[in-house]
């Protein structure tokens, strides 16, 4: 699926079974509310937490749901995100060009691995 189709989807859905969008600023609290989610489970999977009796490992559940807000805020505020995507891949590649390639940082970790 594509950005646009993403896009499409969710409008089709928000349509057919959400009545309406909910207002730009409730879904930047429920973004947020989201991001939460997902460093709770960050925090527990890859951190120094454990999950709690009754807790999941649903951090592919979690980035979905980042993704849907996302994609409802972009519609409501007229934003293409493959557009928009585009343009920052094209942002980050001028601008950081050579400086992740040099940093000795990035060379040290190995949690890729």
């Amino acid at each position: 699926m594509t950005l646009k189709e993403a896009q499409e989807t969710v409008d089709r859905w928000i349509r057919q079974y959400g009545v309406r969008y909910f207002s730009e600023l409730t879904n930047m609290a429920v973004l947020t509310e989201e991001v939460g989610e997902l460093a709770r489970v960050m925090a527990r999977k890859y951190g120094d937490q454990s999950f709690k009796p009754g807790e999941k490992d649903n951090l592919d559940e979690e980035l979905a749901d980042i993704l849907w807000v996302l994609v409802c805020i972009a519609n409501q505020t007229g934003t293409d995100l493959t557009e928009a995507f585009a343009k920052s891949l094209e942002k980050k590649t001028s601008r950081d060009r050579n400086r992740h390639l040099n940093n000795p940082k990035l060379k040290e970790y190995d949690g890729d691995k």
